[in-house]
């Protein structure tokens, strides 16, 4: 079993970096798209909301999905979709088949996303301790591969049909290698090991061995706490979409840094983003992911706040960097807890969690440009900083409640060892 679940976490990672590189080449070739399509910035701002809804969409249905029929079936099935919908864009020719294709892209994208990370909890499970967050960094890996081979293409001068259709071949091909390294459904409310609970240790699982009459009270409990969870990720990913949309903006217009200096705003969030969620597994497993999300959201707010009011560029840039580090573990951690809340139900848990939060990645960049009319770009940074600090504060939520775990007949299972 231990040489199964090593090939199961290699195939997630392999899953994860796929989906990031996917988008990435989709990110990379938006402006080929747009000149092919024949249509302004502004039409491609709407059409993207065909995107974001097909991915709310995509993983709304896969949740259940995936329960019904586990993650092993789920995950290729998103990825074949997801990498063949991306030669699609590539192909539009005007304004409707463009929409048509990011609809089907984004659709395969939520479904990806939702059964990768539902794998994700089960290989997590069947270490006993955290594993989330490697995942989501070698997300953001894939995303700069795609940023290196796009640049190298274009620099060729391929034309984005031609270039997508690769990258869609090559994610065809990742699917049918790491397919069969995925683990089998777990039997319903019995899992392999128990999920880490908030001082990294396995704890009990919240409804199996339920005995008659007591499964009401904890799943309602669970169903609570989701959506807690579900709020947090809403709060949390808002406040990275914000990064990611306005960073550049502000270090160019309020500070009066060149284009080129401007962009390390962006580079120097994702950097430590990624370097953030390869440390924060450990930190998980030695300190708990409440503290993870409390003192990372904390750290997140401070950073910001930093960037927000500094009147010299390399300070700014400091504080994107400890922006990014702070938020770097909060998410993958919330993704799990959702997912271990209650193991017959991760698929489903997951994708609430997933959802929302994917909305207030899209809401971010929403919500900060009305603001701009109100006060400068820089102080509407405060509305994120605050919701890292209702973050922080909301932390405890991460950790099982008893009810939810009032049902156990079974002692936890010790945690696995030596992987």
């Amino acid at each position: 079993m231990e040489r199964s679940l090593r090939y199961a976490r290699l195939a997630t990672f392999a899953f994860f970096a796929l989906n990031g590189f996917l988008m990435g080449m989709w990110i990379v070739h938006i402006p080929a798209v747009e000149h092919r399509a024949g249509i302004s910035h502004a039409v491609l701002g709407w059409l993207l909301l065909l995107l974001g809804g097909g991915a709310l969409a995509g993983m709304r249905s896969t949740g259940p999905l995936t329960d019904r029929l586990g993650a092993r079936a789920v995950v290729p099935a998103g990825a074949v979709l997801c990498s063949t919908a991306l030669v699609l864009p590539g192909l539009a020719t005007g304004p409707w088949t463009l929409g048509a294709a990011l609809l089907v892209f984004g659709f395969g994208n939520g479904c990806l996303d939702v059964g990768m990370n539902t794998h994700a909890v089960q290989v997590e499970r069947g270490y006993g301790r955290p594993v989330m967050s490697a995942f989501h960094a070698v997300f953001s890996v894939g995303g700069v591969l795609a940023a290196l081979a796009g640049a190298g293409t274009l620099d060729r001068g391929w034309d984005a049909a031609t270039t997508l259709t690769g990258a869609s071949a090559l994610g065809l091909a990742v699917t049918a290698l790491a397919s069969r390294a995925l683990l089998r459904p777990e039997p319903t409310g019995r899992p392999e090991h128990p999920s880490p609970d908030a001082s990294g240790t396995p704890a009990p699982d919240s409804t199996s061995g339920a005995a008659p009459g007591t499964g009401a009270g904890p799943r309602r409990g669970v169903a609570a706490r989701v959506r807690a969870l579900a709020l947090l990720a809403l709060m949390l990913m808002l406040c990275e979409g914000v990064a990611n949309d306005w960073s550049v903006l502000a270090v160019q217009d309020v500070l009066g840094a060149p284009a080129a200096t401007a962009a390390l705003a962006y580079g120097a969030f994702s950097t430590a983003m990624t370097v953030g969620r390869l440390l924060a597994d450990r930190v998980a497993a030695r300190l708990g992911p409440v503290a993870v999300v409390r003192h990372g959201a904390l750290v997140g707010a401070l950073g910001l706040a930093v960037a927000a009011l500094s009147p010299w560029i390399p300070l700014a840039l400091a504080g994107w960097t400890v922006f990014g580090l702070g938020l770097s573990g909060c998410v993958p951690q919330l993704f799990s807890a959702a997912g271990h809340a209650d193991p017959s139900a991760a698929g489903a848990n997951v994708s609430r969690v997933a959802g929302l939060g994917y909305l207030g990645m899209l809401a971010g960049p929403a919500v900060i440009g009305p603001l701009t009319h109100l006060v400068p770009l820089n102080l509407t940074f405060f509305l994120p900083v605050a919701l890292c600090l209702v973050a922080a504060a909301a932390a405890p939520v991460l950790r099982p409640r008893p009810a939810e775990t009032a049902g156990s007949r079974e002692p936890a299972l010790p945690p696995a060892s030596g992987r």
